[in-house]
């Protein structure tokens, strides 16, 4: 199903100047945030939970996801460049599964890694939140990344969509609307994020069984119906 080939013209594309600059903005950010925060306040339970849930988990994750899910197959198929690659005999399936494996790492790598580290500064993983947050990031960024490579797939404004549920969806209605919390992928990774972290200071509006059932839903169906829709271009062009 991984085919070698593939993951390295994605990550190429992925890693290239314009976007790798891109990904490593937010990273940088909440780190600079996390130093000058511990700086001010010095370590804090409460303000720990604020930064990483506020903007780790609520804004960086899903805006890399969108760059990297969107990034891994969106721009071969608005050039045009896709009808090459679907011209070898590299089954459809491994091309999407390649893609998402190389979107969830490139996803993972740039949040992640930066929350724990941030995690850390804040105040040194008490009540281990700095790995509840990272867990959190690890399963959301599985979750966004098949989610925006769907979107990459089925239209050509993925990034303006993803965008639109990244600060929209998730950041706005999910802080306002009790019942569209059910339905964000940040509050599924935060029912992982409570059940690791201690003293009740993380918490999510979805039941941790209720939470892992949407989030493997979401990631394997959004991967499927990838995969027949890219089998539906194919069929386009030869027509």
């Amino acid at each position: 199903m991984y085919n070698p080939t593939v993951a390295r013209l994605t990550y190429r594309a992925l890693l290239g100047r314009r976007r790798a600059a891109i990904l490593f903005v937010l990273p940088a950010l909440l780190i600079v945030i996390a130093a000058a925060v511990r700086a001010l306040n010095g370590a804090d339970d409460q303000v720990a939970v604020d930064v990483l849930g506020g903007f780790a988990l609520a804004t960086m994750v899903p805006l890399i996801g969108v760059i990297a899910g969107t990034g891994s197959i969106g721009p071969e198929i608005d050039d045009g460049s896709i009808v090459y690659l679907l011209s070898k005999p590299v089954k459809r399936s491994s091309i999407i599964f390649t893609k998402l494996i190389v979107a969830i790492a490139v996803t993972m790598a740039f949040s992640a890694l930066p929350t724990f580290v941030a995690g850390y500064i804040l105040n040194g993983n008490g009540q281990q939140i700095a790995v509840a947050y990272t867990v959190a990031a690890l399963v959301a960024s599985i979750a966004y990344s098949a989610l925006f490579l769907l979107l990459g797939t089925v239209s050509r404004h993925a990034v303006v969509i993803g965008l639109v549920y990244a600060l929209v969806w998730e950041t706005l209605f999910g802080s306002l609307v009790a019942g569209a919390r059910t339905l964000s992928v940040q509050q599924w990774a935060l029912a992982l994020a409570q059940k690791i972290g201690g003293g009740g200071t993380i918490t999510s509006d979805v039941g941790l069984p209720l939470a892992v059932g949407l989030l493997a839903g979401v990631s394997v169906v959004a991967t499927w119906y990838a995969g027949q829709k890219l089998r539906t271009l194919k069929l386009a062009g030869e027509e």
